[in-house]
């Protein structure tokens, strides 16, 4: 019994003895790896000295700078990583875009009006190792790009209206735009870029609302009269225009009627020369008939000479045998009944 007791507690020592040094390990290799994931970027320091960066992905302002360190390594990549234990240390920073959120701010345009602005920006660290030497955690760079962008906004809204800020976009858009890259050239060598600014909200004090709406008032009333006077204007232009294109098509259209209608009444001439110069005679009887056509109506009286050739057809009474050439009144007799 005694043997198998001695076996047993030799049995247990070994174990404990294999966890401990299991537990030594696994603490040990938990002190030399480290996981940099997506979106992350870290340096290793040694006794407080930077030795090693990883990044995802370097740009090529930022490889640029390390190399020139050749105390400092650079490895790109994310996944395991390795320092050596209680000797080095690491420090994470996020490397995609970090939100700031400024709180409301008061500021002075240059027409005397306070605006209060409550602005948002997008900054990311490019460098973490200048970050690390400028900051060294993200809260001191907040209180940082807060006081700049605070003394830069001022300068800016102090350049421009009132006006202009609230109701014109494109003076806005632009003074941001600008903002961002004198705030992003400040940050530069501290291993920050800003990449956009915006203003969520534009307040305005109380006494300040009467003035900037009569302003926009009287704004909204001159363009709208600029858009009248040039409606009127095209107008006056369309409907001269449209004057001038009548004016010309009709002229075309007379002078186009006057010369149909003079060669007509020519080919109409010589038709009728031609048929009068075939049959002299048929052609004084038609226009006879014809006139007898528009003389003669119901019961009229008409004098003729008998010798006339009005009264050869209308009597049978040939010229060369009237006894009497003296003009009588002669009634139609058929006219009569």
């Amino acid at each position: 019994m005694s043997d198998n007791k001695k076996k047993k507690k030799s049995g247990i020592r070994k174990f404990i003895i294999i966890a401990a040094v299991a537990v030594v390990i696994l603490f040990l290799m938990s002190e030399a790896i480290f996981v940099l994931y997506e979106g992350e970027s870290a340096i290793v320091q040694r006794f407080g000295e930077v030795v090693a960066v990883h990044m995802r992905e370097v740009p090529d302002v930022t490889k640029a700078h390390i190399d020139t360190l050749d105390e400092v390594s650079m490895h790109t990549g994310t996944g395991l990583r390795f320092k050596i234990p209680f000797i080095e240390s690491v420090t994470k920073y996020p490397s995609k875009l970090i939100l700031y959120d400024s709180p409301p701010r008061e500021v002075l345009t240059r027409d005397r009006h306070r605006l209060y602005f409550d602005n948002t920006a997008q900054w990311r660290i490019e460098n973490p190792l200048l970050f690390y030497m400028a900051y060294n955690n993200i809260d001191s760079a907040k209180e940082r790009i807060d006081d700049v962008l605070y003394s830069e906004m001022r300068i800016r809204v102090g350049q421009l209206d009132s006006y202009d800020i609230i109701s014109n976009r494109s003076i806005s858009g632009n003074m941001l735009q600008n903002l961002a890259a004198t705030v992003s050239n400040t940050f530069l060598e501290q291993g920050i870029t800003v990449v956009d600014i915006r203003i969520k909200r534009t307040d305005l004090p109380s006494e300040t609302y009467e003035s900037i709406y009569n302003r926009m008032n009287t704004e909204r009333q001159r363009v709208a009269a600029e858009n009248r006077a040039e409606g009127e204007r095209t107008l006056l232009e369309v409907r001269s225009d449209t004057d001038r294109q009548v004016m010309l098509i009709t002229s075309e259209a007379e002078r186009d009627a006057e010369r149909i209608r003079g060669e007509a009444d020519s080919r109409a001439a010589q038709i009728y020369n031609d048929a009068y110069s075939r049959d002299p005679e048929f052609f004084e009887f038609y226009n006879l008939l014809s006139t007898y056509r528009l003389t003669v109506g119901q019961r009229s009286t008409m004098v003729v000479p008998l010798d006339s050739p009005f009264a050869k057809y209308l009597l049978g009474i040939t010229p060369s045998l009237a006894e009497d050439p003296t003009e009588q009144p002669v009634e139609d007799p058929e006219l009569d009944d």
